[in-house]
């Protein structure tokens, strides 16, 4: 009795290990690392540049100098409200502010697009998303979402962005190559680049080279991406205001 007893504790077991063997429970480290490494394969991180097109790419800002994006010269450098009514934001509109740090331009632009739209604040640094997440809740926004994004990805669907805004970050990208084709896919087929950027032609503005732009420049990077220009605005006191839209023509020879 107490034999076969045994022998169905023994059964039991058995066939319950089986189970957690066959669903991962209790696989040993070596096997659930196998199993997951079959299931998601790691992605390697595309290398990223110092240079790009004969320009210097520049070091992003760090979260800890974030009070720098509420100094109040911005507006007197930059007119923010004059920039954003160049958008020509309208209800329904889904908007990447790409770079968004802690949603200087979130802010403004999530009542514009209103109720039925959308505003995708995508930034690398979850500290900055974490003070935005803290004013959207301040403010009762809902229409906002916040992506973590990669250097070389900044994690948007296909095919559903209106307008991806770009203020001061693009020169910053240690991975433009990959960010520009994420971007193109990302776009509606009449979606639009809005790409701000201070003036590196005016020795006027006052900041450091390595975070201006030429027009020349910023047109070389962009055509080679498969990008042209729709239309600029020259008017902002510091800044470069430039639209591009995916080139239909483009074909990529690298």
């Amino acid at each position: 009795m107490q034999s076969f007893k045994r022998f169905v504790v023994r059964y039991l077991v058995g066939v319950l290990t089986l189970a957690a063997w066959q669903t991962g429970v209790s696989r040993p480290l070596w096997a659930q690392e196998k199993a997951s490494k079959e299931i998601k394969p790691k992605v390697e991180a595309p290398e990223g540049v110092t240079k790009y097109l004969g320009r210097r790419v520049a070091q992003p800002m760090g979260y800890t100098h974030m009070n720098w994006l509420s100094r109040p010269e911005r507006i007197q450098e930059e007119n923010p409200q004059e920039m954003l009514e160049q958008l020509k934001l309208k209800d329904g509109m889904v908007v990447c502010d790409l770079g968004a740090g802690d949603g200087y331009h979130t802010l403004q632009m999530a009542p514009r697009v209103g109720p039925t739209g959308k505003v995708i604040a995508v930034d690398i640094q979850p500290e900055m998303l974490q003070e935005l997440s803290r004013k959207l809740v301040e403010k009762k926004f809902e229409n906002v979402e916040t992506v973590l994004g990669e250097l070389w990805d900044p994690k948007l669907p296909e095919n559903s962005v209106d307008l991806a805004l770009m203020v001061d970050v693009y020169h910053e990208f240690s991975h433009p190559v990959q960010m520009l084709a994420a971007l193109r896919k990302a776009l509606k087929p009449d979606g639009l680049i809005a790409l701000v950027e201070f003036r590196l032609e005016d020795p006027t503005v006052l900041i450091r080279p390595e975070h201006k732009m030429t027009k020349v420049q910023i047109l070389k990077e962009y055509k080679a991406n498969g990008f042209k220009l729709a239309k600029e605005y020259d008017r902002l006191p510091w800044q470069h205001l430039m639209f591009m839209q995916p080139d239909a023509t483009w074909t990529d020879k690298r």
